[in-house]
């Protein structure tokens, strides 16, 4: 075991026995984590901390099944998807953001350069936001987690060929997207 790790599963090893100072450590460690994968899947931040308490209550009831701190980030990210995911099935589409949900998604994002275009980095979030709940999952597991095909499909039951398949037809919708909404600008200045 590592010494980076060996603290956290110290941790989830105390929290197991039923100590519940632990569990609340346990909790303030990955809480952010729950909150912003919520927040990017929901953009809205009372329904990413409604979420992310939901996922949490689940986490307790279902402590005894966590058997290392790696198999708990996976836990908590599988369940907080799956909860954005039925959540926003069950919601009615909207066809516009709040200006709010706008802001607290835009605040959280590392732009990665993109900072110097703030309306394309705008436009992109749009784009993404208006994904289906599955395709929009795969992307930000995918660019915001930084995992790879194989661990997506995992997290999310998908075959591989269904996770790169979302990846591709999503990657279309936003270069087409960002295009349109460039090409507009590029007009509107002619």
């Amino acid at each position: 075991m590592s010494e980076a790790a060996a603290p956290g599963e110290a941790l989830l090893t105390r929290a197991l026995s039923g100590e519940t100072a632990a569990f609340a450590a346990l909790v303030r460690d990955q809480q952010r984590s729950v909150y912003s994968l919520a927040l990017r899947m929901l953009c809205d931040r009372q329904k990413a901390e409604d979420l992310a308490q939901e996922v949490f209550l689940q986490l307790h009831r279902n402590l005894a099944s966590i058997e290392s701190v790696t198999h708990l980030a996976f836990w908590l990210r599988k369940v907080t998807l799956n909860r954005a995911i039925d959540r926003l099935r069950r919601e009615p589409k909207m066809a516009v953001l709040p200006l709010e949900a706008a802001a607290t998604v835009a605040a959280g994002l590392d732009n990665d350069g993109l900072d110097e275009d703030p309306l394309l980095v705008r436009r992109l979030r749009q784009l993404v936001n208006q994904l289906p709940p599955a395709p929009r999952a795969v992307l930000l597991l995918r660019y915001q987690e930084d995992l790879d095909p194989t661990d997506i499909a995992r997290t999310l039951n998908m075959s591989i060929n269904t996770v790169k398949s979302h990846l591709k037809r999503s990657l279309a919708v936003l270069r087409k997207g960002i295009d349109v909404a460039t090409g507009d600008a590029v007009r509107s200045r002619t």
